[in-house]
């Protein structure tokens, strides 16, 4: 081999080692895997690997899918489960940044509600469901409240921890130019936290989703868990996993449309990184 051919050889070894870390690093690998296994579930019901009716190709759940979208089946229950999940999130989370707020900034609230907040947190949400049917009864409130509580713990903690990690110059800083305290806390403390409040957000965010959908499979009447119970006891297994299938992409738009917001929300935060790290 000659000088020049040996050369090649050698400059051609770290740009292949860099397309296949270019390639490991996309999302290529995972969308690779997902089609895999959707083309092994459509082989093993077409193949007869799975003999049960209860097993329908991929094919014909997404049939399923675009029947019920399109003749107006599943729209409404689409709704139906984001609208509820909306009011419970919103509540909670709301109550979520009071409460955590005011812990983190308040040794004798914090000493007062810790303890309370640390022993209702671990409580699965089914197992609060039946002491609030005898208080709540079967309609939304049940399910609303259900949704608010599970999405309560991580919007608090992450805001307690937020407001606890807001560095003690700014403070300091703020009672030397006078600031009000109220306008402290909204221009100073709140911003510098909101990395910490989005994250639990986000955290709830998917916690809310769940949590409604078992609670429409519990004690529903309409939404998607409901949808799924009833197309179970039907035995009418692709409408079942369409459902499933709907619920999956829900869940996931739902997620990137919050990252979508946060990266903007928190554009200042990633600048600030960015110019510490410049200033490194």
């Amino acid at each position: 081999m000659t000088q020049s051919a040996a050369a090649r050889t050698a400059a051609e070894i770290p740009r292949a080692r860099s397309k296949r870390r270019r390639f490991f690093d996309s999302r290529v690998p995972g969308v690779v895997l997902l089609l895999a296994l959707l083309c092994l579930w459509e082989a093993s019901a077409r193949s007869g690997l799975v003999e049960s009716v209860n097993w329908p190709p991929f094919s014909a759940v997404v049939a399923s899918l675009v029947a019920g979208l399109l003749d107006g089946e599943l729209l409404p229950v689409v709704l139906s489960t984001l609208w509820r999940m909306a009011r419970g999130y919103a509540i909670g989370c709301a109550v979520g940044v009071a409460i955590g707020a005011a812990i983190a900034l308040s040794r004798p609230l914090r000493l007062l509600l810790q303890p309370t907040i640390e022993l209702l947190r671990p409580v699965p949400i089914p197992a609060i469901i039946p002491p609030l049917v005898f208080l709540l009864g079967l309609d939304d409130r049940l399910r609303i409240f259900s949704i608010a509580f599970a999405s309560f713990f991580p919007v608090a903690l992450n805001t307690h921890a937020g407001v606890r990690a807001v560095e003690p110059i700014y403070h300091q800083v703020a009672r030397t130019f006078g600031v009000p305290h109220l306008t402290s806390l909204r221009r100073v403390v709140f911003p510098a936290a909101l990395p910490f409040i989005l994250a639990g957000l986000r955290t709830s965010l998917g916690i809310a989703f769940v949590v409604t959908v078992i609670a429409e499979m519990i004690v529903g009447q309409e939404g998607l868990g409901y949808y799924l119970v009833t197309m179970q006891f039907a035995m009418r297994a692709p409408e079942m996993y369409a459902g499933i299938l709907l619920l999956t992409c829900v869940a996931y738009l739902l997620n990137r449309a919050f990252v979508a917001w946060e990266a903007r929300a928190i554009r200042w935060a990633r600048l600030v990184e960015t110019m510490q790290e410049g200033a490194r």
